[in-house]
C-alpha cells in the first residue's frame, strides 16, 4: 500500500480511541469537579504517563529536531529540559497538592487569591493562562499541521482545522480525565516515533551508519557543533549563548509552573507519581530519546540537506521531509501517529484546563455569584474550551513558522507564576500589590522582550518576565508597603503548615542542604556560562566535543534528579502527609 493509506489507516484507529474517551467521559462525568479535575482521582500510571507526553509534544517532536537543523548542536543545549521542566515540578508539585486537598482550591487562582487575600491576583492568573494556553497550543497545530501537509498531502488549513477538531471534541465531551487517559497512549507512541525516526535517520543508505554519520557532523561548519559566545551585549538579538540557553531553560521550567499544571497537581488522586514522573519517564526516558534520536534527526537533516537529500526551509519542514525521505508504509505511519499524539497530548490538556480556569474563576465565581449548578459549569466550560481552540487556531493561522520560538514565548507566561509559587510555598515576602503589579509588569516585558527587542542581552524573554516581576514586588516592600493583618495571619497559616506537613526527615533535610549548593552548580556547568568549556572539553563514542558534554552532564543530571526527589524527599510523599492533608482539611472554595 502507498505510505499515505497507511497514515490514513492508523490516524482512524487514533481518532477513534480519542473519540471513545471523550463519549465515555459525556456520559460518566456528572459533576463540575469530574469534568475540570478528574475528580481528584486520576490515577498514578495515568498521570506518570500523560503528565509527561503534556511536558513534550509538538516542541519536541517537530520543532526540536527542526531548530537542532538550523543552529546546530548549540540548540541541542535545549534537550536538557527533560530536567528543568521536571525540576519545577520537584519544587511546587507535592505542595501544590497537599494545599489543593487541604483547602480544596480547584484553580491555581483559588489558591493565590486566597493567600494572598486579593481577587486582582485571581484576573492575572487568569490572564496568564489564557496567554499559556493559546500560545502553546497553538503551536502544537502549526507541528500538526505542518506534518500533516507534507506527510498526507492535506493542505495546511485544512489540516489545521480537522487536527484542532480531534482535540476539541475529546476535551469538549470528556474533560480533564478523557485528556489524561488518551495522554497514556499519546506518551507510548511520542516516545517510539522520536527512536523510529532517529533510528532511520543515522542508518539510512545516504548515512551509513554511525561510524559514517558521526564522520559527516565532523565535516559541517564549526558553527554547528559549538556554543559561539558566552553573552552578547545587544539591546535585542538571538543566538544561542550560553546565557541564552540558561535563560531558554527558564521558559521550559514554565511549563509545570504553569497554571494549567498547577489545576492538574489538583486532579491526581495521590502525588505519589510524582518523583516517578520526574526522575525516570522525564528525566531518563524522555532524555534518552532527546540527547540522541532528536539529535539525530537534527544533525542528520542538516547532512542531508548538504548532500541535496531534503531541502527544508523552515524548521517545521524537517522531520516531515525526513519521514518522506527515509521511512516505509508502516513506519511512516507509526511515526506519523507518535507525532500526532505528541502534539495532542499537550494541545488538549492546556486547551482543557485553560477553560477550566476561565469557567471557575471568572464566569462561576462573578459572573454566576458561585451559584451554578455542575450541569451548567460543564456547558459553560465547553464553551470556554471552544473559544481556546479557536484562539489557538488564530495563532496557528498568523504564525505558521516559527514552531519552538512560539513555545518559548508561551512558557514564559508559565515561569513568571514563579512569583507567587515562591511566596505561597517557600515564603517570599511581597505585598499582595506589589504581587499585582508584578505580574502586571512582568506580562508587559515578555511582550516587548519578544516582540520588540527579542532577547536584550541574549536573554530569553522568560528571564525578564520573571526578572521584572521580582524587582516590581520587592520594591513595593521595600517602600514600606504592608498587607492587612488578616492577610499576613492567613499566609503565617499556611506557610505553617505547609512546612510541618512538608517537612523532611533528618536525613533528607542533609540531602536538602546540599542541593542548594549542587544543584545551582549544575545549571552553571550543564547549561549555564560555562557550558561554553564543552566546545573543546572531550569526545567519546564519535560524538563532537559539545554533543559529549550534553550527555555527560545529562547523566550527571539524572543523579542529581533522584537525589533531589528521592533522597532530599522533595516529590516523595508518605502516608502521614497525604492523611494529614484529608484529616486537617479547610475547605475554603465552594464548589457548586
Amino acid at each position: 500500500m502507498e505510505p499515505r493509506v497507511w497514515v490514513w489507516i492508523f490516524l482512524l484507529l487514533y481518532i477513534v480511541y480519542c473519540f471513545w474517551w471523550g463519549l465515555r467521559g459525556y456520559f460518566t462525568e456528572k459533576t463540575a469537579s469530574g469534568y475540570a479535575i478528574g475528580g481528584r482521582s486520576i490515577p498514578f500510571i495515568a498521570f506518570l504517563m500523560a503528565a509527561t507526553a503534556a511536558s513534550f509534544s509538538g516542541w519536541t517532536t517537530v520543532g526540536h529536531p527542526g531548530l537542532i537543523w538550523r543552529d546546530g548542536l548549540a540548540y541541542a543545549f535545549a534537550s536538557f529540559y527533560v530536567l528543568t521542566i521536571p525540576i519545577t515540578g520537584a519544587f511546587f508539585a507535592k505542595r501544590n497538592w497537599l494545599l489543593g486537598k487541604r483547602y480544596g482550591f480547584v484553580t491555581p487562582g483559588d489558591m493565590f487569591a486566597y493567600y494572598y487575600n486579593n481577587e486582582a491576583v485571581r484576573w492575572l492568573t487568569v490572564l496568564s493562562a489564557v496567554l499559556y494556553s493559546m500560545f502553546y497550543s497553538g503551536l502544537q497545530l502549526i507541528a500538526a499541521a505542518k506534518l500533516f501537509e507534507i506527510v498526507a498531502g492535506v493542505p495546511y488549513v485544512y489540516g489545521l482545522f480537522f487536527m484542532a477538531f480531534i482535540v476539541w471534541f475529546y476535551v469538549v465531551t470528556g474533560g480533564l480525565k478523557a485528556s489524561t487517559w488518551v495522554g497514556v497512549i499519546q506518551f507510548i507512541l511520542l516516545v517510539l516515533s522520536i527512536v523510529v525516526l532517529g533510528y532511520f535517520t543515522v542508518t539510512c543508505d545516504a548515512l551509513g551508519g554511525w561510524s559514517v554519520f558521526s564522520a559527516k557532523i565532523g565535516e559541517l561548519d564549526a558553527k554547528y557543533l559549538e556554543v559561539p559566545a558566552v553573552i552578547k551585549f545587544e539591546l535585542g538579538t538571538g543566538g544561542w549563548t550560553s546565557v541564552m540557553i540558561l535563560t531558554y531553560m527558564f521558559a521550559l521550567m514554565g511549563i509545570q509552573s504553569s497554571p494549567a499544571f498547577t489545576l492538574w497537581n489538583y486532579g491526581m488522586s495521590s502525588p505519589k507519581p510524582l518523583a516517578w514522573q520526574q526522575v525516570f519517564m522525564s528525566t531518563f526516558v524522555v532524555g534518552i530519546a532527546l540527547f540522541f534520536f532528536t539529535a539525530f534527526q537534527g544533525m542528520g537533516a542538516r547532512i542531508l540537506q548538504g548532500m541535496g537529500e531534503i531541502s527544508p526551509n523552515v524548521d517545521g519542514d524537517v522531520v516531515p521531509m525526513l519521514m518522506n525521505y527515509l521511512l516505509p508504509g508502516p513506519m511512516m505511519a507509526i511515526v506519523f501517529l507518535g507525532i500526532i499524539a505528541a502534539i495532542h497530548s499537550t494541545a488538549a490538556p492546556y486547551i482543557g484546563t485553560g477553560g477550566t480556569i476561565v469557567l471557575r474563576d471568572v464566569y462561576w465565581r462573578y459572573f454566576k455569584k458561585q451559584e451554578a449548578g455542575h450541569a451548567e459549569q460543564i456547558w459553560a466550560n465547553r464553551i470556554f474550551v471552544t473559544i481556546l481552540t479557536a484562539l489557538a487556531i488564530f495563532v496557528s493561522l498568523t504564525a505558521p513558522g516559527a514552531i519552538v520560538m512560539i513555545g518559548g514565548f508561551a512558557t514564559a507566561f508559565g515561569f513568571i507564576m514563579y512569583l507567587m509559587l515562591l511566596g505561597v510555598h517557600y515564603g517570599f515576602r511581597y505585598p499582595a500589590i506589589g504581587v499585582v503589579i508584578g505580574l502586571i509588569g512582568a506580562i508587559a516585558a515578555c511582550f516587548v522582550t519578544y516582540f520588540y527587542y527579542r532577547y536584550p542581552l541574549t536573554m530569553h524573554t522568560a528571564f525578564w518576565g520573571l526578572f521584572v516581576g521580582l524587582i516590581i514586588a520587592y520594591i513595593c516592600r521595600g517602600i514600606g508597603i504592608k498587607d492587612s493583618e488578616e492577610t499576613i495571619k492567613r499566609q503565617q497559616e499556611i506557610r505553617v503548615w505547609i512546612n510541618d506537613v512538608d517537612g523532611p526527615s533528618e536525613r533528607g533535610q542533609k540531602w536538602r542542604n546540599a542541593m542548594k549548593f549542587l544543584v545551582p552548580l549544575w545549571y552553571v556547568f550543564a547549561i549555564g556560562p560555562l557550558c561554553i568549556i564543552g566546545n573543546n572539553a572531550f569526545k567519546f563514542a564519535g560524538f563532537p566535543a559539545v554533543w559529549s558534554w550534553q550527555i555527560v552532564w545529562w547523566i550527571i543530571g539524572i543523579v542529581m534528579m533522584w537525589a533531589l526527589c528521592f533522597k532530599a524527599e522533595m516529590s516523595t510523599t508518605s502516608e502521614e502527609q497525604i492523611k494529614r492533608a484529608g484529616e486537617e482539611q479547610m475547605i475554603v472554595v465552594k464548589e457548586a
